[in-house]
């Protein structure tokens, strides 16, 4: 079941995302606490609008809380005790402009006190795909055995999440947690991604939604469609999936 977080717009979405991660990431530190029992949390980051947006807001929070500020939140992250994955990447650099993580890297990692270590990147460049497919496997399965406490979703208008596009074999994969894309329809073509079987290694997944183009396929989110159609649709937590929904994303929602 998906339940929908309805907001104003973008700017209250990232708002109310970044708090309610803030929270979700504390009780997962806390003693015995996440998913593995351990206090550390594992989370998996998205790039967008919505995705980037809501790492910067990550950012400031965590300043205002260094500085005590007015916007000082109640609860605040142990960057010592979190892991952070990604949900896909482009075959590109990290210093390229493309990167997902290297926007999440200029957004916020590089700016709080998070161990280098802690950071699970592709490391694209290096290897054929199929051998960093393979390898992000392998460092998933050591670092997040049990899974994540929280996947971050974006979508694309045709419903797309991570690089699972619609009607391709990504999207269709049923038991490698990663997966080599080479004829992405969105540019770059090449790119790693996890797949649907990995996100439902998730106890949480967020999908968040913000833009007219984007109601078509939130719809069939909420309604439950075939995910090779919408994949969106087959993104589903252990314990919780919710849409922050945009109310310009609503669409026939609103019907």
């Amino acid at each position: 079941m998906v339940t929908i977080n309805r907001v104003a717009d973008l700017e209250e979405l990232i708002s109310s995302a970044a708090l309610k991660f803030i929270d979700v990431v504390a009780q997962a530190q806390a003693l015995n606490g996440g998913v593995h029992g351990d206090g550390i949390a594992r989370v998996v980051l998205t790039g967008g609008g919505a995705g980037i947006g809501l790492l910067k807001e990550l950012r400031r929070l965590d300043d205002a809380a260094n500085n005590q500020g007015e916007d000082f939140p109640a609860l605040r992250i142990d960057w010592d005790r979190i892991h952070i994955f990604f949900g896909d990447e482009r075959n590109v650099p990290v210093s390229d402009p493309d990167s997902n993580e290297g926007q999440a890297r200029e957004a916020l990692l590089n700016h709080v006190g998070i161990p280098t270590r802690h950071i699970h990147g592709y490391d694209l460049g290096a290897i054929s795909m199929s051998s960093a497919a393979q390898a992000y496997e392998e460092e998933l399965r050591e670092f997040a055995p049990q899974g994540f406490d929280l996947h971050l979703l974006g979508m694309g208008g045709e419903g797309h999440i991570n690089s699972l596009f619609p009607h391709t074999e990504a999207v269709r994969e049923q038991e490698d947690i990663v997966v080599a894309v080479h004829d992405s329809p969105k540019p770059p073509a090449e790119r790693l991604t996890l797949t649907l079987p990995a996100i439902a290694r998730s106890k949480r997944v967020w999908l968040l939604v913000a833009g007219e183009e984007k109601a078509e396929a939130a719809a069939h989110v909420v309604a439950g469609a075939d995910a090779e159609d919408w994949p969106a649709a087959g993104a589903r937590g252990l314990e919780e999936t919710v849409l922050f929904l945009a109310d310009n994303a609503a669409g026939a929602l609103n019907d």
